[in-house]
């Protein structure tokens, strides 16, 4: 059961990602790569990683969505962009990512219920894991921090630069 519930996750991961980068519009791809996000938590959860299961949820599908929704604000070209996005609510727009989320939580609750057992050799707590990040790693967590907010900055910058000038927006 426990194989059928790892299979449909990683189906649902493929699809959403797929989905999410063929979508023309950049709402639609965040709510598809926050749903394959999630899907990569289910399979983490699945394989006996709880602990990189929720970091998965919070930190990527929570805290660096919310930056790419920052940026997809951001790039908001007035009125025009506001009508679209009034138009991109529709009740279309959330039927295909509502039914993968809906499968998610499906497996999701069949594993909690089946699991219990971990695959994986041992258990690490999150202060090893804490440990071992900002111990001899400690560099290369800075440089990551670094890289995404001269990210966001330059994303900033970009959106600036091609806003028409008769637009007003975030200064």
């Amino acid at each position: 059961m426990i194989e059928t519930v790892f299979y449909a996750a990683s189906i649902v991961a493929l699809v959403s990602t797929v989905m999410a980068l063929t979508r023309a519009h950049v709402t639609h791809a965040l709510i598809y790569l926050i749903l394959s996000l999630l899907a990569v938590a289910v399979i983490f959860f699945l394989l006996g990683a709880p602990f990189a299961a929720a970091l998965q949820v919070l930190i990527y599908a929570g805290a660096i969505m919310v930056l790419f929704v920052f940026v997809a604000m951001m790039l908001n070209l007035g009125e025009a962009g506001e009508a679209r996005e009034r138009q991109w609510m529709g009740f279309r727009t959330w039927i295909v990512p509502s039914i993968l989320a809906a499968l998610l939580l499906a497996e999701l609750l069949i594993a909690i219920k089946l699991g219990g057992e971990q695959t994986s050799g041992q258990s690490v707590s999150p202060k090893e894991v804490g440990l071992s990040l900002y111990g001899p790693y400690v560099l290369a967590v800075e440089i990551a921090a670094m890289l995404l907010l001269s990210a966001l900055t330059g994303a900033y910058h970009v959106a600036r630069a091609f806003r028409a000038p008769n637009q007003e927006g975030p200064s």
